[in-house]
C-alpha cells in the first residue's frame, strides 16, 4: 500500500520526558523527507507544534484539522493549510478522510480518543487505513497490555489486536504500515 499522507495523533502537551518531543520532531522530518503529507490536529503547542514545525522546516506538506472553538483560543498553527470544522467528531472524520494511514505518538485523552475511533472503524470495516503506534520509550505498552486483557476476557478478537502496527522505530513502523493488509474479519462478536 502506498502511503501518501498520514494522520498523526499526538499531545497538545509535550509530556515530562524530552524523548517525546524528539520523536515528534523526527516524525515530522521523516514524513517530509519521504514526501508523505502530514495531517494532524492543527495545533501549534506541545507535540503537535513540534511535529508540524519539523515537517514544515523539512519542506513537507502539512494539513491541520481543527474545530472553530479551538481556533478562537489561538491554538491553530499559523504556517499550515488549516481545515476548519465545527466539532471534534468532524475533526476525526476529516483527518481520516485526508490520510492513508494513522500514527499515534504519545499523547493524552484526545490522542486515545482519536486512536480508538480509528481502530474501531478499522475493526468494523469502515476504513482500511493501517493504524500504527510509535511506541516511544515503551509509552504504549500499558495500553497494549490492556487490549490483550480485553482479548483474554472475550471482548476483542485476537485478529483485531493483530491489526495494530507497533514499533519503537519510525522506519520499521512505516514499513509495517506500507505492507499492512486490512483483516478480513466479518464479525467482531466472540462465541463462547
Amino acid at each position: 500500500m502506498a502511503i501518501k499522507s498520514v494522520a498523526v495523533y499526538c499531545g497538545a502537551n509535550s509530556g515530562l520526558d524530552e524523548v517525546y518531543e524528539c520523536a515528534a520532531g523526527e516524525t515530522g522530518r521523516t514524513l517530509a523527507q519521504r514526501g508523505i503529507a502530514l495531517v494532524y490536529g492543527g495545533g501549534n503547542v506541545g507535540l503537535m507544534g513540534v511535529l508540524a514545525d519539523a515537517a514544515l522546516a523539512a519542506g513537507g506538506s502539512v494539513k491541520g484539522v481543527m474545530p472553530e472553538f479551538l481556533i478562537v483560543r489561538e491554538l491553530a498553527h499559523p504556517g499550515i493549510q488549516l481545515h476548519r470544522v465545527q466539532t471534534m467528531h468532524e475533526r476525526k472524520a476529516q483527518m481520516l478522510a485526508l490520510s492513508d494511514g494513522v500514527i499515534a505518538l504519545p499523547g493524552g485523552l484526545g490522542t486515545l480518543d482519536e486512536l480508538f475511533e480509528a481502530l474501531t472503524w478499522l475493526q468494523l470495516g469502515q476504513t482500511h487505513h493501517p493504524v500504527g503506534l510509535l511506541d516511544v520509550n515503551g509509552f504504549y505498552q500499558p495500553l497494549l497490555a490492556m487490549i490483550r486483557h480485553l482479548c483474554e476476557q472475550g471482548f476483542v478478537r485476537r485478529e483485531h489486536l493483530q491489526m495494530i502496527c507497533v514499533s519503537a522505530d519510525l522506519d520499521e513502523l512505516l514499513a509495517q504500515m506500507s505492507s499492512f493488509k486490512s483483516p478480513d474479519v466479518s464479525k467482531w462478536q466472540i462465541e463462547r
